[in-house]
């Protein structure tokens, strides 16, 4: 486990100084290579933990296909769309009927495509049918064993509905998946055995995320670790990569201080609005689907897509504006640019959650 020492060492410095380089010219360059797409509000379970609830209006209507359908041919018409991978999410996005016809019109236009689902409707037959219409990669949620998945995804049957949807995955031929688990302190003390069904199962591709007070989550403790639990969690990740039974990683949250490199791949990029954009289920333009409705940037139906890709999202690429609160004289802030912008909400000049003091309660802060 990462030895707690007070300073990071002079490699552990170095390092971060160059991707702090690399970070900065990434956010000038803003090169467009993971674009979501938010197909619809409606799901068909009731998350305890869904950081969707920002803003949106439960019962709006779907955007209709076309409309998502001629952003991405704008963006075709400047990125190579092979290297742009958009990915489908909601809401629940295989609610929508019409998933194959817009699968089928990227694939011919040239964008690979995946989708993020909770696996309640992925009955072989349906995946059978998307894969035909291009589908490359798909992320499922699976959030403990049973008692624990149900209760956090709030519908009775859902664990059993996952485990057969990954089960479906699994035995894929060059299909490109992983699952997610949303750790809390319900399921926190059953890591290993979720490890083990999914081991069984054939998963080869395992994101552990910790659930942030953003959505309905704000309101709920229990679904919130402790730093004893977080750090926990951490160290699981740790041992479990240095097994290479199953490949775990920590999702793409803040800096972690002296686990950064060690719990996945590369150190910690807010990738929202310098990699990362969105179309939301209103049309709204943004960068992950999570992040707090007041940083929309435009609309597609009053603003041209790609005018606002590369003209706004200022607040994401320069996190100046950030530098206040408990960040303003914080001597990480040069590498940790104020937390992911999911943590983030206006007029709140401190972060949500700060991920490195959760682990390193002891070490304190300028």
């Amino acid at each position: 486990m990462p030895n707690e020492r007070k300073k990071f060492d002079r490699k552990a410095r170095m390092a971060l100084n160059l991707h702090r380089r690399y970070v900065k010219l990434q956010a000038k360059l803003h090169e467009l290579n993971y674009f979501f797409w938010e197909c619809t509000s409606r799901c068909n379970l009731a998350c305890l933990h869904c950081g969707s609830d920002c803003q949106i209006i439960e019962d709006a209507p779907d955007m209709p296909a076309e409309d998502f359908l001629k952003v991405a041919r704008q963006v075709a018409e400047e990125y190579d769309p092979k290297k742009v991978m958009i990915v489908v999410t909601g809401g629940e996005p295989m609610i929508r009927k019409d998933l194959e016809e817009v699968g089928a019109e990227l694939k011919k236009i040239g964008f690979p495509w995946g989708m993020v689902s909770n696996g309640w409707a992925l009955t072989e037959e349906r995946f059978r049918s998307l894969r035909e219409a291009g589908l490359r990669s798909v992320t499922i949620s699976l959030d403990g064993l049973k008692e624990n998945h149900d209760w956090l995804r709030g519908r009775e049957g859902s664990f059993e509905r996952a485990v057969d949807a990954v089960k479906v995955l699994a035995a894929e031929e060059g299909m490109t998946y992983d699952v997610v688990t949303c750790v809390n302190q319900r399921n926190i003390g059953e890591l290993n055995e979720v490890k083990k069904l999914l081991v069984d199962i054939g998963v080869k591709r395992w994101r552990l995320f910790s659930i942030d007070p953003i959505g309905r989550a704000a309101t709920n403790e229990e679904l919130l670790l402790t730093s004893a639990q977080f750090k926990y969690m951490m160290d699981f990740i740790v041992q479990n990569r240095a097994e290479g039974i199953i490949k775990a990683a920590f999702g793409c949250d803040g800096l972690l201080g002296f686990y950064e490199g060690l719990v996945r791949e590369g150190l910690f990029f807010c990738r929202a609005g310098v990699h990362v954009g969105s179309v939301l289920a209103n049309g709204d333009i943004g960068a992950c689907p999570n992040i707090n409705r007041g940083y929309v940037q435009g609309n597609i139906y009053k603003d041209d897509f790609l005018d606002v890709w590369h003209n706004k999202f200022k607040e994401y690429r320069d996190r100046k504006p950030f530098k206040t609160g408990i960040c303003k004289d914080c001597d990480l802030w040069k590498w940790c640019r104020s937390e992911g912008m999911h943590l983030h909400e206006p007029g709140n000049p401190d972060p949500l959650l700060c991920n490195y003091r959760k682990l390193h309660p002891d070490h304190g802060l300028k």
